[in-house]
């Protein structure tokens, strides 16, 4: 079994010892969405540490983007409510990478690559060699906004 899977199922138990709702609600849709993963195809698996992390950044990015949209909506208590279950799916994540980080691994790819002659033609390959470098640690829309802006 996945250390961090065993750690997720470990602090919903305390969450729950401690009778922190809203931190026992958001680790329980997340060990949901680990079920579902795990039993979706033809034959049931078990995931590794990086597929476990893909999930939780999707899951991170699905509340982000429901709190901008409550937020728009003049609806801030959800709002509230998304950012929060957001922050706690967040301490499960790699840290993240800062602008600064994010720009130099693109230089470095665009270098990499040859992609500089290219222009946005290269995107493609350069994404394809930031993508694992990137995965759990940078939203992939930053990533390709700054791909953009050196390419571009």
């Amino acid at each position: 079994m996945s250390t961090l899977k065993d750690q997720l199922r470990t602090d919903l138990t305390s969450a729950m010892k401690a009778r922190d709702k809203d931190r026992a609600g958001t680790l329980r849709m997340v060990m949901a969405s680990i079920t579902e993963a795990e039993v979706a195809g033809k034959e049931a698996k078990e995931l590794t540490d990086d597929e476990i992390i893909t999930i939780l950044t999707r899951e991170a990015k699905k509340r982000r983007e429901a709190a901008t949209a409550f937020a728009e909506g003049g609806r801030t208590e959800q709002a509230e409510k998304e950012t929060a279950e957001a922050a706690v799916i967040t301490e499960y994540l790699p840290a993240q990478l800062s602008a600064e980080e994010i720009s130099d691994l693109v230089s470095k790819a665009i270098a990499q690559t040859g992609a500089a002659e290219e222009g946005m033609r290269a995107m493609g390959k350069v994404m394809g060699v930031l993508t694992p470098q990137t995965k759990g640690r940078a939203d992939g829309g930053a990533v390709a906004a700054e791909v953009r802006k050196q390419l571009g």
